[in-house]
């Protein structure tokens, strides 16, 4: 079942209605069959792994708790991380390890047929076992105790709003809010709505708007000069912004009719003005997972740069092969990780540099002359991010520098008429003017927002907006495929 659907559309009401209608003590109860039914919606096999996650995990934290030795504790650690990770790897990453067997075999002569295993990827298996992961290490390291009631922990699990793309919650967050009695409240009413109403403008109006420039473009990289190269890449980023975050406001929007919150995803990341802040700003519920999970076990930043450089990268490329098993996941991983180097090694004599010339790192010039580094660095390395294969995604990145003047023909082949095109750009201004505005100047904008009129103006205009110009159409989200 997708968010942007007549059937999610009667869904969540639905589900909200009878939430609170169910004495308290069934209400968590119900709202885990809710949770498996939304996911059944895909494919209904596939619930039997979720079940088996849960069982796994909740049984082996029981067993941590009850552990008199650390020995033992580490047994039942190791058995769940071995366990959860197996399940993900079989389905996720089979192929692709089996594929690069195959290739590296071949590469020293020799004759190597691991087969493919021909199954449909479930949706938000690597959400979901991060999420199931992060609560057994938390019990683990004893920063949470162990749930003893298993409705509750399978709830936790398969929430349906974060179940298929996030947020990737924390124990310690969503547990004890299953534990609150919670009643309709207008203030969580209306921040839900809105968050819903602003996730789909930005999925329907401008992702899926901009995805057939950006499919069209990628499918045939040779056929299109340097500057529509650019620009499909531009509208990708764009695309994958709208699409992701539109996901996570929609998620969270859903758990905040039901007067549960979760944790914010994105934070206006395409203003940041250095890597190390687009990843404090993008998808933040997994860069802070691979931050307490893998990079503090690491050593993190408390250790020789040599092997602080080492704990970067491995962490980055570990992100990107979550991401997809293809080595351009991995790739694109990382640039990001590489970049993030360079900006260390860099920070010292550049802030001396500055100094000489009489700026500072603050002044606007130096500003937007980050910005725009940082900017072009995200943009060429979404171009592996998207491309099918490394092949193609050279071809684009070369292909930037092809600066033939674009023909009519070539422009109108990435499928997005005059019109279509004009009002994109518009749909582009707009969401830059608004994050703008919620990015530096967030006390102005809650003041103009408090006048009840401008709120709704903008309801209004966002409800109209869906009615007259979303893409329509069952247009998974991009996060799905993870």
């Amino acid at each position: 079942m997708l968010f942007n659907t007549v059937e999610f559309a009667v869904f969540l009401p639905l589900v909200c209605l009878l939430y609170f209608i169910l004495p308290p003590g069934k209400r968590l109860g119900f709202l885990l069959l809710a949770s498996y039914y939304f996911y059944m919606c895909w494919r209904w096999e596939y619930l039997l792994l979720i079940l088996a996650q849960t069982e796994l995990n909740f049984l082996c934290a029981l067993g941590m708790g009850r552990s008199l030795t650390q020995a033992r504790k580490r047994g039942y650690l190791i058995f769940a991380l071995v366990a959860t990770l197996l399940i993900l790897f079989f389905f996720k990453y089979f192929n692709f390890a089996a594929g690069t067997a195959n290739s590296v075999v071949g590469w020293f002569g020799f004759r190597m047929n691991l087969p493919r295993l021909d199954f449909l990827l479930p949706v938000g298996i690597s959400f979901h076992t991060f999420q199931t992961l992060g609560y057994t290490i938390d019990v683990y390291r004893g920063k949470i105790a162990p749930e003893k009631s298993f409705t509750k922990f399978a709830l936790f699990v398969s929430f349906f709003p974060l179940l298929v793309a996030g947020p990737i919650e924390r124990a310690s967050n969503l547990l004890p809010q299953f534990d609150t009695p919670t009643r309709i409240r207008y203030e969580n009413w209306a921040v839900g709505l809105r968050l819903i109403l602003w996730g789909l403008i930005k999925k329907m109006v401008i992702a899926d708007r901009l995805s057939t420039a950006v499919a069209n473009v990628y499918a045939d990289p040779q056929a299109f000069p340097g500057p529509l190269l650019i620009l499909a890449t531009f509208f990708f980023a764009i695309q994958i912004y709208c699409d992701f975050s539109g996901y996570s406001d929609i998620a969270i929007g859903a758990a905040r009719l039901l007067s549960i919150k979760l944790m914010t995803n994105f934070k206006m990341p395409y203003f940041s003005t250095s890597l190390a802040e687009f990843w404090q700003r993008w998808h933040i519920s997994l860069s802070t997972w691979f931050r307490d999970y893998v990079y503090f076990p690491l050593g993190g930043n408390r250790v020789k740069f040599s092997r602080w450089i080492v704990n970067i990268l491995i962490v980055f490329c570990v992100s990107g092969l979550w991401h997809g098993a293809s080595w351009t996941f991995v790739i694109w991983g990382a640039i990001h990780g590489t970049w993030l180097i360079f900006e260390r090694i860099l920070a010292g004599p550049a802030t001396r540099f500055l100094r000489l010339v009489h700026l500072t790192p603050q002044s606007v010039p130096i500003r937007v002359a980050r910005w725009f580094l940082v900017f072009a660095i995200v943009l060429c390395s979404w171009v592996f991010f998207r491309a099918s294969s490394l092949g193609r995604a050279v071809t684009i990145l070369t292909g930037f520098f092809d600066w033939r003047i674009p023909t009519l023909p070539q422009t109108l082949k990435m499928g997005l008429p005059a019109f279509e095109l004009g009002f994109s750009f518009l749909c582009i201004v707009v969401l830059a003017c608004v994050d703008a505005a919620l990015f530096w100047q967030p006390v102005v904008v809650q003041r103009v927002w408090a006048a009840r009129a401008v709120r709704w103006t903008a309801y209004v205009g966002g409800f109209y907006s869906l009615v007259f110009f979303a893409v329509l159409g069952r247009i998974e989200f991009i996060y799905f495929q993870f």
